[in-house]
């Protein structure tokens, strides 16, 4: 059996009263079981934001080393526009 840890928390009365709704409701057997399972779900959670900040960051790093390189060209707007319009054009031909 893993170590325990105890703690006291407090909570907002609704928040409270959720948490034993939903052990009253028998979906879980303690106040404890449903606090480790939302704990489970915000690591879980926690860990996916980690990973697309990381993903971000690494983005704008290659964005810079390109900016540093001279690896970029006029930003053009209009043709942006443009290249949009024909992929939606062509996804609605073929949908």
């Amino acid at each position: 059996m893993a170590e325990i840890g105890r703690l006291t928390i407090t909570l907002p009365t609704d928040m409270a009263a959720v948490v034993k709704g939903a052990v009253a409701d028998g979906d879980y057997a303690s106040t404890s079981e449903v606090v480790r399972a939302a704990l489970r779900d915000w690591k879980m959670k926690r860990a996916l934001q980690l990973q697309e900040l990381a993903a971000l960051r690494a983005d704008i790093d290659k964005g810079l080393a390109d900016l540093a390189a001279g690896r970029v060209r006029e930003f053009d707007a209009a043709h942006i526009i443009e290249r949009g319009r024909k992929l939606l054009a062509g996804r609605s031909r073929s949908a």
